[in-house]
């Protein structure tokens, strides 16, 4: 009966964590959603609420590494200077994965759509639970 007991205990517990970590990368998907929204909207404050707003934040791009949530905004203001520099944004995402209870990771596919040009890249994005909620900390974009 002990056993039993245990076994069902830790199967309750396992079913709880998988849950929790559904949930997790839903909001984080959730997120994703909303930036690829304002990106399309040409609202680049937008897209950057899904970074961390700190000096600690780290994008790492073709021109090399940015720290900082303000110069990383400042280099999006630079490169996609308009509605139609910017074109329509689409995320593909390849793989989530929640490394620890506050620490997930996401790789992906970007493609920009535009009226010139498009680009297109792939991305590895982590993620930190920091206040109870899920931000960008860093970004490695090419």
């Amino acid at each position: 009966m002990k056993k039993l007991f245990l076994l069902l205990l830790i199967f309750l517990s396992l079913q709880g964590y998988s849950q929790s970590k559904d949930s997790d990368l839903q909001k984080i998907q959730s997120i994703l959603n909303k930036q690829e929204k304002a990106w399309n909207r040409a609202d680049l404050e937008g897209f950057m609420d899904g970074y961390w707003e700190s000096e600690d934040l780290l994008f790492i791009g073709k021109s090399g590494v940015t720290n900082g949530w303000q110069a990383t905004l400042d280099n999006y203001k630079r490169s996609y200077p308009d509605a139609k520099a910017m074109g329509k944004l689409h995320f593909t995402i390849l793989k989530t994965e929640k490394l620890s209870d506050n620490v997930a990771l996401v790789i992906g596919k970007w493609h920009l759509s535009r009226e010139s040009k498009d680009l297109e890249g792939h991305f590895s994005l982590t993620w930190k639970k920091i206040n109870g909620k899920w931000v960008i900390i860093a970004d490695h974009s090419s």
